[in-house]
């Protein structure tokens, strides 16, 4: 490197740093108006494509049973096989290798029922309509005092049956 003033650039001054660098940038102030309530029901619809409230209706229904037949297969109580018809490949073989790893874990056979003395119980479940025949939802999950969530995609089929195609516990 060279002496020479030319080659030398100056900086400027230390710059402020952000109170949210490094953090997501929230605004905290309250709310003191009400959430706008949906035109389908009560709870406010988040869908990216129009849906008819029988139709909304009907699916949370169904995909309230699937979550609960899944919950009940992971937790021993039900057999895989009761959701091969209305499951992808994928989350067919997940949900298998779940009960099986929660039955070596718990010392039980997957899918002969147990004694428990908790059992698993959807008390909610929420659609967003992505098309017609593209659906996610999410599930809430009681067990006892606890609670998880479950989410799921279905997709209508060509014969007009909804298939799980993604399943995920948290």
């Amino acid at each position: 490197m060279s002496e020479n003033s030319a080659d030398v650039v100056t900086l400027p001054g230390p710059a402020p740093v952000a109170s949210v660098q490094g953090t997501l940038a929230l605004d905290l102030q309250p709310r003191f108006d009400p959430p706008e309530q949906a035109a389908y029901g009560h709870h406010p619809v988040a869908d990216v494509t129009p849906i008819e409230a029988p139709l909304r209706r009907g699916l949370e229904q169904w995909a309230g049973r699937y979550v609960q037949a899944a919950v009940e297969i992971v937790g021993g109580d039900r057999p895989v096989s009761q959701l091969l018809r209305w499951s992808s490949r994928e989350v067919f073989e997940d949900l298998d290798r779940r009960a099986q790893l929660v039955a070596r874990a718990g010392r039980h056979q997957a899918g002969q029922g147990r004694v428990q003395p908790v059992r698993p119980r959807v008390v909610g479940v929420h659609t967003c309509f992505l098309t017609r025949s593209r659906v996610e939802v999410s599930a809430h999950v009681r067990y006892g005092d606890r609670s998880r969530a479950v989410a799921a995609r279905f997709v209508l089929t060509t014969d007009g049956k909804w298939r799980c195609t993604a399943l995920e516990f948290a």
